[in-house]
């Protein structure tokens, strides 16, 4: 292939990738941000605080798989 071959693959690809953005822009578009948010679906994503829990929630607890705290596992 010679330089101007290239060049003229590259510039397809690049017209093909501006067609793609501006498609997928107006998909985006015609989803109007006024429509009724739904409902998280089971299993969804959960936001997660980065402090610390309580540790008093964890007291008398098994470590999974370990079994019961101050025992030796199985």
């Amino acid at each position: 292939m010679s330089l101007q071959d290239d060049l003229t693959a590259v510039r397809r690809n690049l017209n093909e990738l501006v067609r793609s953005v501006e498609r997928l822009e107006q998909d985006v578009a015609r989803q109007s941000p006024a429509a009724a948010p739904r409902a998280a679906a089971p299993g969804g994503m959960v936001p997660v605080p980065d402090t610390p829990y309580d540790q008093s929630k964890w007291t008398d607890t098994d470590d999974e798989g370990l079994g019961v705290r101050d025992r030796r596992a199985p």
